[in-house]
């Protein structure tokens, strides 16, 4: 893979990079109707230049815009095929900076280079992603994890989100004035996640309150060889979940290693109230039957109030009383008071829908993620309503913007499940009853 040596950092250059990723599609585009003329053909050439030249542009730039495509790549709904295969590679495939930028920020934070405070440390990066990389290093007969930011990131970010907005706004069909308050928490968040002392102390915060659960462990953090720009914990060893799931792993494994992630959820969200918001493949390694969490980088806290809101939706008896989820509904703000009769009617039959499948995991004492099609119905009913003329008209400021990052972690979390096809004992929390 090809090293960088230098990231972008003010705010016109990385347009001017953007504004030429604009162009090659629009060259795309050219010379794409100038074949159709010759030879006919469909869009997926197209659709595959494109997702490249602009992957290749995010991935240089790293930050809000590589950032951004990991997240739409969460969500097969949210893009063309050829776009979620290209951004789904913002998890493992970017280019690493080279070693001196690495010894720069050391230098900056330390005072020291990398091998003035570590025993061994290695050039190259094991792994490299849109807020950082990491780097391998030893020390006292320890090995480490080391994560270094990359330089300019957390100044770049607001600048970045401003640049993207309008693709993402384009990518999705939604308008800028409806949802301001989305990609105000975005950018939050975005933020939250370049301060690698709130992540320590949200790491420590989460695994030594989830410590006993059965099936799941944590790295150590070591806060002496830690900064805002260095995050440094013990080396963890294992297999990656995706790699756990995708090979001749057996049921009670599969079972195990998915009902230590449910459990792990669970305690976080409906006892904590915080909890880790970024489920994907690479947080995790699967090492001697137990998962182990590895990345604290991007948390949620929620309000009691909020909480009480968004779950009650799972009481079964809500979908029973039409009355009652009409008025739960309104109070999240997804139904508002200037709604037409007929939107509110096509709303309400959305949400349904969205609930019983949704919810269903929660409605028995099991529920097996390896049945077939239970992730294909979330698919097909998210490009259901991303194609509803009715629902992506609809004006209005709806629901809160704290849904996002809920909503992020249990798509994420089912879509580990199912990828692992375990069953799982499901835990409810203490107010629900299964009806």
């Amino acid at each position: 893979m090809d090293v960088q040596d230098s990231i972008q950092s003010t705010p016109a250059s990385r347009m001017v990079s953007l504004a030429g990723t604009g162009a090659k599609v629009g060259l795309n585009y050219l010379k794409h109707y100038g074949r159709r003329m010759v030879s006919g053909g469909g869009n997926e050439r197209l659709h595959e230049e494109n997702a490249a030249d602009i992957f290749k542009t995010f991935s240089e730039l790293k930050g809000g815009p590589l950032k951004l495509a990991q997240m739409l790549s969460m969500d097969q709904n949210l893009l063309p095929p050829a776009y979620a295969r290209q951004f789904s590679r913002a998890q493992h495939s970017a280019p690493p900076l080279s070693y001196p930028l690495v010894v720069r920020t050391f230098r900056r934070e330390f005072g020291r280079d990398p091998l003035q405070v570590f025993d061994t440390f290695s050039q190259d990066a094991v792994h490299g992603a849109s807020i950082g990389q990491v780097h391998r290093a030893t020390k006292d007969g320890r090995d480490f994890a080391v994560k270094v930011q990359y330089p300019g990131v957390a100044e770049s970010l607001r600048s970045d989100l401003w640049l993207v907005k309008p693709f993402a706004l384009q990518v999705l069909g939604l308008r800028e004035s409806d949802v301001a308050d989305y990609f105000r928490e975005v950018e939050t968040k975005l933020l939250e996640e370049t301060d690698y002392r709130q992540e320590l102390r949200r790491a420590q915060e989460i695994s030594l309150a989830c410590a006993d659960i059965p099936g799941v462990s944590f790295a150590e953090y070591f806060p002496e060889f830690s900064s805002g720009k260095v995050l440094t914990m013990e080396w963890a060893e294992g297999v990656t979940l995706d790699g756990f799931a995708d090979g001749p792993t057996r049921q009670e494994e599969r079972d195990r290693v998915g009902q230590a992630l449910w459990d792990f959820y669970h305690r976080q969200v409906h006892e904590m109230r915080l909890f880790h918001a970024d489920p994907h493949p690479g947080n995790f390694v699967v090492a001697n039957g137990d998962v182990r969490v590895l990345d604290f980088g991007c948390t949620k806290m929620i309000t009691e109030d909020f909480y009480r809101k968004q779950f009650r939706f799972l009481a079964p008896e809500l979908m029973e009383q039409p009355g009652a989820l009409t008025e739960a509904l309104e109070a999240l703000n997804v139904l508002l008071p200037e709604d037409a009769p007929e939107d509110r009617e096509r709303v309400l039959v959305s949400c349904r829908q969205w609930l019983e499948l949704l919810a269903r995991p929660f409605r028995g004492a099991v529920f097996d993620f390896g049945q077939e099609g239970f992730l294909q119905e979330i698919y097909d009913l998210g490009e259901e309503s991303r194609k509803d003329n009715l629902l992506r008209t609809l004006r209005g400021r709806r629901g809160s913007p704290d849904t996002i990052y809920v909503n992020r972690t249990f798509f994420g979390l089912y879509s580990l499940l199912c990828r692992l096809r375990a069953q799982v004992t499901i835990r409810l929390p203490d107010w629900v009853s299964r009806g």
